[in-house]
């Protein structure tokens, strides 16, 4: 499962009849500073947020488990936090600072960094890329799924279809995303009208809608899709989309194409300019980088 998790401080979101609503999302702002012994009111919200992306568990710690819901910064909260910041690139010291607080409040994908204990971000597949259009190596850090899920190449040739009632401007820059997957990988993508048949299942939806992952109004999630061969791709009916790089509007097209990554059994790189970096700020657009297609190459040995 993966989502697009808007986690700045301020959003408008624009609906399709053009009203705006402005929500604010710091919700960790005042928390800058703290570290292992303190107790601040917030603290709770911050660990439903380090649970959601995979850093910390309390059901695997039975001494623990009292803090699992209170605003004490405990020895395990600081463990999870020195681990996002490795991640992160960020100074591993486990104290809520300035700049891991603005990484946590950027606009992300909501996939988890780290499943069943694993995390591949920093590690990734080490090994060098040659970057023909610029002329210099860089190391890989593309990630897949648990256990690498992906698409039989029997499944190359993927349809995909718009639930009914989906809004006409996102249409055209979905397509183009699946294009440029196309034309980088041996996928190709077909649109049908049968919903039901399709491989890929595309929605704009609000809230609660069915599959047990809400669109959290705490969190701003923008989309989430699922690894292969699930099939589906849910956006925010809610949010502020746009078509390019527009100021406070998140691009349609830059949206899919991470989200098709997802689809094509992706998970997220540590290479900040990549497509499959976890974080995508509002009016920024993004293609597919090397280290994308690296990592579409590797997991399906092309």
């Amino acid at each position: 499962m993966v989502l697009f998790s808007l986690l700045t401080r301020y959003s408008i979101l624009v609906h399709s009849n053009g009203e705006q609503i402005s929500h604010s999302f710091g919700f960790i702002d005042h928390l800058k500073g703290c570290h292992k012994g303190d107790k601040v009111r917030g603290i709770h919200e911050l660990k439903i947020y380090l649970e959601t992306f995979g850093y910390l568990n309390y059901n695997n710690y039975l001494k623990s488990q009292t803090h699992a819901t209170d605003d004490d910064f405990d020895e395990l909260l600081e463990f999870a936090i020195k681990t996002y910041q490795f991640n992160y690139h960020l100074k591993s010291t486990g104290v809520l600072d300035e700049k891991t607080i603005g990484m946590m409040e950027k606009p992300r994908c909501g996939v988890a960094d780290i499943i069943n204990s694993t995390t591949r971000m920093r590690s990734g597949q080490s090994g060098q890329q040659n970057n023909e259009s610029s002329h210099f190596h860089t190391v890989a850090h593309y990630a897949f799924f648990k256990s690498s899920p992906k698409w039989p190449a029997s499944k190359f040739n993927l349809t995909y279809a718009f639930l009914q009632g989906t809004r006409d401007d996102a249409r055209d820059p979905i397509a183009r995303a699946f294009h440029t997957w196309a034309a980088n990988t041996p996928f190709k993508f077909s649109q049908i009208q049968d919903y039901n048949a399709a491989d890929i299942k595309i929605g704009f939806y609000s809230g609660d809608h069915g599959d047990r992952v809400p669109f959290s109004s705490l969190y701003g999630a923008l989309a989430h899709a699922y690894p292969p061969s699930d099939g589906r791709l849910h956006f925010n009916a809610d949010q502020a989309w746009g078509v390019g790089a527009n100021k406070g509007l998140y691009d349609l097209e830059t949206t899919a194409l991470h989200e098709i990554g997802h689809l094509l059994g992706l998970g997220h790189s540590s290479v900040e300019d990549a497509l499959m970096y976890a974080t995508l700020p509002a009016g920024v657009t993004k293609g597919l980088h090397g280290d994308d297609i690296q990592g579409i190459k590797d997991l399906y040995d092309l």
